[in-house]
């Protein structure tokens, strides 16, 4: 009896020390793969620059969204953001180089290695900040409704606005806002498009940033017989790079700097967006 005791006491003591050897290799793997995991990340984290630096230039994501981006009449693009992103992309020590994307992909274009980064009067959603690494906002903006001049008494309020069809970039802030209100829209390419809708009486109305609209609506502008009246919600702009990209960093970098040495300021006064900026 006492001798089988043993044996079992024996056994025992053997199954503990598999076992302890067990977790001991299986805590080893579980260290090595969560090192593996963080040397990859690092890896990520650290490639964009590199990337970047490897082509000698920055592709930027846009759309013609005046005045952050949009065209000279040489072709060249300039704006808010343009501007900024030149001077970013220079002390990089590379080129800017601009591409039109269709705004309702902008996150396929992101990921997709196709641009660098979107830097468009990009509103900072839910939606964009859970899909990229995002720079610190640098401006202030909202959405507001586009109608013709001679109706904006009638459509002062958002809910005075129920009865119209509104003309909204697709995938954007506008159309966002359009969904929240319930009202009826129509998805076109860009905000200038949306503009042009309202002119041109195809649309009754469109949502489109209050920056742009400052600049393009109203007398002495393109569009004299439109204005904006009610203002549907309250924004912030931000750059936006891949996940885990190191561009961001660099990003905030140069927006610290450029706040820091009045850059930012004077080309904001350029553009007449200075009311706008984030201190």
């Amino acid at each position: 009896m006492k001798r089988t005791i043993a044996l079992l006491m024996a056994v025992l003591m053997v199954v503990g020390v598999l076992a302890a050897c067990g977790k001991k290799q299986a805590d080893t793997k579980a260290t090595d793969s969560t090192t593996a995991s963080n040397e990859t990340t690092q890896a990520k984290t650290t490639a964009d620059v590199d990337a970047v630096k490897a082509k000698g230039k920055l592709i930027v994501g846009i759309t013609d969204f005046e005045p952050m981006d949009y065209q000279d009449a040489n072709g060249n693009w300039i704006g808010f953001d343009a501007d900024m992103a030149k001077a970013f992309a220079e002390s990089l020590g590379v080129k800017a180089e601009f591409v039109e994307i269709d705004w309702d992909n902008k996150i396929l274009e992101l990921n997709g290695g196709t641009v660098d980064c979107i830097w468009n009067g990009m509103t900072l959603t839910d939606e964009v900040t859970s899909a990229m690494d995002c720079s610190n906002p640098y401006c202030n903006n909202a959405q507001v409704v586009i109608v013709k001049k001679d109706d904006a008494e009638k459509y002062a309020k958002a809910e005075d606005c129920k009865e119209l069809n509104f003309a909204v970039e697709s995938g954007s802030a506008g159309q966002e806002q359009a969904e929240a209100y319930k009202f009826k829209f129509t998805e076109v390419k860009d905000q200038a498009t949306a503009l042009m809708e309202v002119a041109s009486g195809t649309c009754n109305a469109a949502i489109i940033d209050s920056l742009m609209a400052a600049a393009m609506v109203g007398e002495g502008t393109g569009y004299a017989q439109l204005t904006y009246t009610a203002s549907l919600n309250s924004e912030e702009y931000g750059v936006g790079f891949r996940k885990g990209s190191d561009l961001k960093a660099k990003c905030d970098e140069f927006f610290a700097a450029a706040k820091a040495d009045g850059t930012m300021e004077k080309v904001a006064e350029t553009y007449k967006v200075q009311a706008a900026l984030i201190k």
